[in-house]
């Protein structure tokens, strides 16, 4: 494994994100936040530094070998927290290094975990910042790089499996950096369209920009500390329909761009919607009572929220009946679309396990049998069904 070639594309990747500190510094210097604009600016310059170093000097160009691949993105994710800490750090927003990183780490995994309060008492330069590392996070910066940096001359697909949310990435050209382009041009189209039309309710622009970043990427950072509770019906609805988007697969939501009835066709987004409605009209009936409109629109947030593991609330459901809250926990299991932004297990192994379980029972009933895992219409190949048993198995166990 050549240690050179790893360290070459971690150091574009740390660049990338020292690049990307001065969208929050322009910020910070709009809203005459002049301390904070020169620490992010500081920061930045920092991080690129740091990455240009390791990119043009220790690293050494080449193709990445698989296993190369998979090194490149578990390290990535350390190298972009420890470095992504560094606006907190030099503005003193989060002066603690434990807290900033574990703020980052939040922010670029999208878990939405969080050492503050009151998020709203940072300066804007640095809620952008916050906002920032999930968007950046929520479609992985690894697929960013690919997309962005054809210097770089690895072997994107090595970096794509390592990345992907499902089995195998999803190609929609026979380039995986033309995919990762088509992915990211979805993914900051369905961001300004929500930025808009967030705008046009009780949001002020700011707020509408952050919450369109932390909404696509299903990281579930407020600008509030009251979370969507502190803004309007309208606003709730329109984050609903986006942590809804967000869940999809984004080459699903590519290809219906030209085709619509792909989102008919296709089978995990069906047992995608299935769990969405079942678990909104239990959670409707468990907290019955007091406004319907209110009682439908705390269970529709909570449902999409907690399935595609955004994190946001509108309702306390800490006091929800015992039951409830059972349900809540494993709904976070479950997860959105593989191909989405959303985190947990992906409703495509759930419905290969569920059917592959199945197989195996009929198996037992019918021992001469021959039966085969289906997920929709499709037979799921065994190389694929024993992958997700084994990805399960290993999720539980860290669980546990």
């Amino acid at each position: 494994m050549s240690y050179r070639r790893i360290i070459y594309v971690l150091g574009a990747v740390v660049a990338a994100i020292g690049v990307s500190m001065f969208v929050p510094a322009a910020v910070a210097l709009i809203y005459q936040e002049w301390s904070h604009a020169a620490g992010i600016a500081v920061a930045g310059l920092v991080t690129i530094a740091l990455g240009g170093l390791a990119w043009r000097v220790v690293g050494n160009q080449g193709e990445l070998s698989t296993r190369e691949g998979f090194a490149t993105v578990g390290l990535a994710w350390f190298a972009i927290a420890a470095v992504g800490m560094l606006p907190y750090l030099v503005t003193q927003d989060i002066g603690d290094v434990t807290n900033a990183f574990f703020e980052t780490a939040a922010g670029f995994t999208t878990t939405g975990s969080s050492v503050l309060a009151d998020p709203g008492e940072l300066s804007h330069g640095i809620q952008l910042w916050r906002a920032l590392t999930q968007w950046m996070g929520g479609m992985g910066v690894i697929v960013l790089g690919v997309a962005i940096l054809p210097l770089l001359g690895v072997g994107g697909v090595q970096l794509a499996r390592a990345e992907s949310p499902g089995p195998q990435p999803d190609r929609l050209t026979p380039r995986f950096q033309e995919t990762a382009k088509r992915l990211w041009f979805v993914y900051l189209g369905f961001t300004l369209a929500e930025t808009v039309l967030l705008f046009a309710g009780d949001m002020t622009l700011f707020e509408a920009v952050a919450h369109s970043l932390t909404t696509m990427s299903t990281g579930g950072f407020s600008t509030s500390p009251r979370s969507l509770a502190g803004f309007n019906a309208y606003s709730q609805w329109i984050v609903i329909l986006f942590m809804t988007m967000a869940g999809v697969s984004f080459a699903l939501h590519f290809r219906a761009l030209r085709k619509p009835l792909e989102y008919t066709r296709n089978a995990e987004l069906r047992l995608y919607a299935t769990v969405l409605v079942a678990a909104t009209v239990v959670m409707s009936i468990g907290t019955w009572g007091g406004e319907v409109a209110t009682t439908i629109r705390d269970a529709v947030f909570t449902a999409v929220s907690l399935v595609t593991t955004t994190g946001y609330a509108t309702a306390d459901f800490g006091l929800w009946p015992g039951g409830l809250q059972i349900m809540v926990v494993g709904l976070m299991f479950i997860g959105g679309m593989a191909g989405s932004t959303a985190g947990a297990v992906k409703t495509f192994r759930i419905g290969v396990l569920t059917n592959a379980s199945r197989a195996d029972l009929r198996r037992l009933i019918h021992p001469r049998g021959v039966f085969v895992t289906r997920f929709g219409r499709e037979a799921v190949p065994d190389p694929i069904v024993e992958s997700v048993q084994s990805f399960f198995l290993m999720y539980m166990f860290l669980f546990m």
